[in-house]
């Protein structure tokens, strides 16, 4: 508990294998991104004993999977599979078991070839925008061109080039 209270400075990626329960699933909501196998479990059984949320479950999940979804494991202690999660947009993606660290890791390295600070940039307008009106957060959002541009004419000059077209490079 504590550091989940923060928000990174750069994307993270939860690797899940197994069961993703209580503060486990807490600290996977802390993540951007969530790669888990298809044997993965994942819930908040404490509702069964009477102990309550207490790192970020409670808004996290509700950001993550819309408000609905999110009441429904939070009240009831209902253990998912990752198939479900998967749907309901509380996993990224879901691989082969023994697959998930390598995925993570493969996604990791594909987010660290992108040009960082748009990529930054657009990650926290998209988290801080997140309990904005739009129009807050679209004037959020154009605070951090200023700042980003030159990367922009680069990239846009690498592209009208032709790198990238028809999604090559994309790999993430």
């Amino acid at each position: 508990m504590g550091f989940t209270r923060l928000t990174p400075s750069k994307p993270t990626i939860a690797a899940i294998s197994g069961f993703c329960l209580a503060g486990g699933l807490e600290l996977a909501l802390w993540c951007d991104l969530r790669i888990a196998t298809e044997s993965s479990r994942l819930g908040y059984p404490e509702r069964r004993w009477g102990v309550p949320l207490i790192d970020g479950g409670t808004q996290r999940l509700p950001r993550i999977v819309g408000l609905g979804r999110a009441l429904d494991l939070i009240l009831t202690g209902r253990i998912i599979d990752a198939s479900e999660a998967h749907a309901m947009g509380l996993l990224t993606e879901v691989v082969n078991n023994g697959d998930h660290l390598r995925r993570a890791i493969d996604l990791a390295n594909n987010l660290a070839r992108f040009p960082q600070r748009t990529m930054l940039a657009d990650r926290r307008a998209a988290i801080e925008g997140l309990g904005m009106t739009l129009q807050q957060g679209l004037e959020l959002e154009s605070r951090a061109g200023p700042d980003v541009f030159a990367d922009a004419v680069s990239g846009a000059g690498r592209f009208a080039a032709g790198e990238g077209r028809g999604g090559a490079g994309a790999g993430a």
